[in-house]
């Protein structure tokens, strides 16, 4: 799923970005090898690549293996509480300066994982191979952004963030292309599997110019406006936004191809390609908000955003035809871009600067909680109804966070 982080202030371009480990300071990046950036880039590619996957292979596992169609929620919510657990014990060691070896680490855990998935013979092995993946994901996220976040610029990390939507995006496409051959989802799990343990290998190889790197450190200064306290009411909406956005974000993801199979009678191949333009159109989104944001504002992208997604969910109500399944997939991620890196942007802007350490730890913790629950609580619901419930819920999902972050403007 997608990698969380805390602002920064870019001193290059005097603007702020994502990051991890520092919260309301601007970072002096100490430039670490150039071809260390490259590989940190295909990290994150690879970090999106089960994202988007699962959700375009399970019509087919879940057929093939005689499962129910909500037990793929279960698989993302062990996944995603193993990847909040991974991130905060990795902290640690990261402190140490040993980015290197987490990262090698999260590399063979992700890459045996996916290998374990494509050769599955049942649900119990899914299980089991979601606890390395996860523990994996949730290491490599923590250890490349708090290591871009110290040696490189704000404009790498922006950067950085939309090579997930790439492996997100790509991860369908190849799955895509498994579902159409004999090996099936079997050898799209295979391929992504073995794509990551070359990765791994070339960290391996690559190990000690990272531990070079990890020999300076940067410095800090206070850049802070906000004036809210954490206990203010301010400091509790915000969580509940991330926590909701980023459960709409997943369950979309994870449950709109097998809608478009299930319920509505388009093909597994299509379906895919629909899944992966719902990738496609975040990454393409955020970077074009990126180009405006400065004159717009946060705020207002924001808004304008989710009123997007809302006409993508009303039109997935009627999406009975790949077309129309694609083009409402396709306004519902570009109207999702905006809104995580926006409200990130804005907490040093709400709140003051111990205050701002302290909502964005709760952001983080409410957002993987959001991610685990409410993608399960619609499995939940489709085994008991039909995957009809999920237009409703994503529309649900829409309204509130129009309500809370209208809200939180008003109070901060």
């Amino acid at each position: 799923m997608e990698p969380w982080g805390e602002p920064f202030l870019d001193p290059l371009h005097g603007h702020q970005a994502q990051g991890s480990l520092i919260c309301n300071a601007a970072t002096v990046p100490q430039q670490a090898p150039a071809f260390l950036l490259i590989l940190i880039y295909l990290g994150f590619v690879s970090l999106g690549f089960p994202d988007g996957a699962l959700g375009a292979a399970w019509p087919q596992m879940r057929a093939g293996l005689g499962l129910p169609v909500g037990l793929a929620g279960i698989l993302t919510m062990v996944a995603t509480l193993l990847s909040a657990a991974s991130s905060l014990s990795s902290t640690a060691i990261i402190k140490r300066g040993r980015t290197g070896v987490v990262v090698l680490v999260s590399g063979c855990l992700t890459g045996g994982a996916l290998v374990m998935i494509a050769r599955a013979p049942s649900f119990v092995w899914l299980v089991v191979a979601a606890v390395p993946l996860g523990l994996g994901a949730g290491a490599v996220d923590a250890s490349l952004n708090g290591y871009v976040a110290r040696h490189y610029s704000g404009r790498h990390m922006n950067w950085l963030h939309a090579c997930w939507g790439i492996g997100a995006t790509a991860g369908p496409l190849v799955m895509t292309q498994a579902v159409r051959s004999p090996d099936g989802w079997r050898g799209g799990y295979l391929a992504l599997g073995a794509a990551q343990l070359m990765l791994a290998l070339i960290f391996l190889v690559t190990l000690r110019l990272w531990d070079t790197a990890e020999t300076s450190r940067p410095t800090t200064t206070q850049a802070t406006t906000g004036t809210n306290p954490p206990n203010s009411e301010a400091g509790w909406l915000s969580p509940l936004i991330f926590a909701v956005y980023v459960g709409v974000e997943l369950m979309v993801g994870l449950w709109g191809a097998s809608l478009l199979v299930e319920s509505r009678g388009v093909a597994p191949a299509a379906a895919g390609l629909a899944s992966s333009a719902y990738y496609g159109a975040i990454t393409i989104g955020r970077i074009m908000v990126g180009t405006v944001v400065n004159r717009w504002g946060n705020r207002r992208m924001v808004r304008l955003g989710l009123g997007i997604a809302l006409l993508g969910a009303a039109l997935l109500f009627r999406a009975n035809t790949a077309a129309l399944g694609t083009a409402a997939l396709l306004l519902i991620g570009l109207g999702l871009a905006p809104v995580y890196p926006c409200l990130m942007h804005e907490v040093p802007r709400r709140f003051t600067p111990d205050g701002g350490l302290v909502v964005v730890a709760r952001q983080s913790s409410a957002a993987y909680l959001g991610c685990a629950l409410l993608p399960a609580a619609i499995g939940w619901l489709a085994q008991r109804r039909s995957l009809e419930t999920l237009p409703v819920a994503v529309i649900a999902g829409l309204l509130c966070l129009l309500l809370v972050v209208g809200r939180l403007d008003r109070v901060s």
